[in-house]
């Protein structure tokens, strides 16, 4: 990674703006109730950063995304919960705003001491943030004399506390660095797109092929060999010429799926049979078939056994694997059998030496309610930045960043 990091910067007595991912899980929607953080895993890998610049003297302004809220009228989009929960992992107050800028947020930025933290308000309240506004990036940049993007999972998105903001700190003199989850999302899947060890397998999951054309294309320069599951593997059985039934088939990436399996020859490695019942539910019954025996009026929701031995199979030997894309159904239990064995079957190859980043999104769902997320070498953060930088895309929240 050719950024500067929080390592390259005296942040002694300094205020420095902090981009965190804190877009966490909440209890509830009715702004009346009281809403707690129910998964505090992106909190937590914030942590490392904050501490960071906290132990070296630094005043800290964080600010966050949390939801969709469509205005400052979605109060159960407050980062009031998170503000809670962090000062509770921090073990220090967390003072928060109630703007995202403003002359009250500016008093109280003015008024912070080395060892204080504020915390914003939900970023997506003001309607200049996704719109990268200059004026809303210039209002954020003077708050603080420095800033750190530590939110790879916002990475992607050119939005004025993502990108505008690091081009008004440095256009101020300041510098804009990576936090130390930007930097180890960064070595993980930079080291799959640039120089991955070999032999390299990519897993592709998820419901549609259109989102992962690109991807997969751009892994096939790579990648010795790419296994697909999910709703995405119907679209290819089906472009190979067999009756998909009631599957879920994108019928307009039928062109594609036919261009992408004569151009990748046996690298790219389909089901061979599927879970499939005659409804979309969890109690539905079950059976499985033969990938080219899809009855017209069944469904497929789950990879069956036989695709697991032939991933197994394939996975043999590889040195590092990148996994995007559940293979199912997974929030199904009776559906989330082949994406719960297969993420069994990556935990041990984990053991015996190969290299397993899991491409954020679902993924990193399925794996953490599998309870193998300790396990994996690496779970991103983000699943769309991953997503477009393993398709070999620039980042604007990262191009934004000086470099070293």
């Amino acid at each position: 990674m050719n950024k500067k990091t929080v390592r390259d910067i005296d942040v002694n007595g300094k205020k420095v703006l902090v981009r965190v991912d804190f877009n966490v899980p909440l209890s509830g929607k009715d702004p009346n109730d009281d809403i707690t953080v129910t998964d505090d895993t992106r909190i937590r890998a914030a942590l490392p950063t904050l501490n960071h610049l906290l132990d070296n003297g630094a005043a800290l302004i964080l600010c966050s995304h949390l939801g969709r809220p469509s205005s400052p009228a979605d109060t159960q989009f407050s980062m009031a919960p998170v503000a809670a929960r962090l000062s509770e992992l921090l073990n220090r107050p967390v003072q928060t705003a109630a703007n995202v800028v403003g002359a009250d947020v500016t008093a109280a930025a003015v008024n912070l001491q080395p060892g204080d933290v504020l915390l914003l308000e939900n970023t997506r309240f003001h309607p200049g943030e996704k719109k990268n506004d200059a004026d809303l990036a210039q209002q954020l940049a003077n708050l603080a004399d420095l800033y750190v993007n530590d939110a790879f999972g916002s990475a992607h998105r050119a939005h004025a506390s993502t990108e505008g903001v690091a081009k008004a700190i440095q256009a101020k003199g300041g510098t804009a660095v990576a936090g130390f989850l930007m930097e180890k999302e960064l070595q993980a899947l930079g080291t799959a797109v640039s120089n991955p060890p070999h032999p390299y397998v990519a897993i592709m999951g998820g419901a549609k092929i259109s989102d992962k054309i690109k991807l997969i294309e751009n892994l096939l320069d790579t990648a010795a060999k790419i296994l697909i599951g999910g709703g995405m593997a119907n679209t290819f059985i089906r472009a190979q010429g067999h009756e998909t039934g009631t599957s879920l088939v994108e019928a307009e990436a039928l062109p594609e799926a036919k261009r992408l399996l004569n151009m990748a020859g046996d690298r790219l490695v389909l089901p061979v049979d599927f879970v499939v019942t005659d409804k979309f539910d969890a109690d539905a019954e079950a059976e499985t078939v033969a990938a080219n025996s899809i009855p017209a009026d069944k469904m497929a929701l789950d990879i069956g056994p036989k695709s697991l031995e032939t991933f197994k199979a394939a996975l043999q030997g590889a040195k590092m694997v990148v996994w995007n894309g559940p293979m199912g159904v997974f929030e199904f239990p009776r559906f989330a059998v082949g994406t719960n064995q297969l993420a069994q079957l990556l935990a041990a190859q984990v053991e015996d030496g190969t290299e397993v980043i899991i491409g954020g999104g679902d993924s990193a769902a399925a794996v953490t309610k599998a309870g193998l997320a300790a396990k994996m070498s690496h779970i991103s953060t983000g699943g769309g930045a991953s997503l477009e930088l393993l398709e070999g895309k620039t980042l604007p929240g990262i191009a934004a960043l000086d470099d070293k």
